[in-house]
């Protein structure tokens, strides 16, 4: 499954899956979103069980502030549209993944 680009329209949908979501919080010009990028991209081809989303938080600063996000990347986890887990800053893939599981 390919990575949805997560907006205000689409929102929604996205939080009321049934299926664990992982959202992805960047901007373009931060370093250490494009490191966590292709992590967050794998994460999404390998693992159909998630719903994997990115948020540009250039284009969508009410869903930024809505989520609280101060600094990126920040990684939001959301199970039946509830925060379960939530961490910023580049994590290794093994980290992103047990935050999906935790």
């Amino acid at each position: 499954m390919s990575v949805l680009n997560v907006n205000k329209g689409n929102f929604d949908s996205v939080k009321t899956s049934d299926k664990t979501v992982l959202l992805d919080f960047y901007a373009d010009w931060c370093g250490p979103c494009r490191m966590v990028s292709p992590l967050v991209d794998e994460i999404a081809e390998e693992n159909p069980q998630y719903l994997v989303g990115k948020i540009n938080v250039t284009d969508e600063p009410e869903l930024a502030q809505a989520f609280g996000v101060a600094s990126i990347p920040t990684l939001v986890v959301m199970k039946n549209g509830k925060i379960v887990n939530q961490a910023s800053g580049a994590r290794p893939k093994p980290q992103i993944l047990a935050m999906l599981e935790g």
